[in-house]
């Protein structure tokens, strides 16, 4: 069983799944925070809009696409684990799901800056 070691790459895929979903369950809070500001107070929400157009909030922006992309893509890779049976392509896949949500995320930073 190799592929239950630590520092596998699929152990590492394993914890950079647990931890984007980990940072956006603590996200959470805020997003639904900020949304009621759309509701109870405009003018606050107005306020926060124009506080996103600063760079650094565009690149936390950026590293929430892509832990959202991250947690997505890991769980799809997490649905082929459970329904097939382990091969060793499997790793390769693991890799395809952080790259495609590099890609995904460096999409939506470009189209916000």
């Amino acid at each position: 069983m190799s592929h239950l070691r630590r520092g596998h790459p699929l152990w590492y895929a394993y914890v950079l799944h647990r931890v984007s979903g980990l940072l956006l369950a603590l996200f959470l809070p805020v997003h639904f925070w900020v949304l009621s500001r759309a509701l109870t107070a405009p003018q606050d929400l107005d306020a926060f809009l124009s506080f996103t157009d600063y760079t650094p909030v565009k690149i936390a922006e950026w590293g929430l696409v892509f832990l959202l992309s991250v947690h997505f893509f890991g769980g799809m890779r997490l649905l082929v684990l459970e329904l097939t049976p382990w091969q060793p392509w499997q790793k390769g896949w693991a890799a395809a799901a952080v790259a495609c949500s590099f890609f995904l995320s460096t999409t939506f930073f470009l189209q916000a800056i």
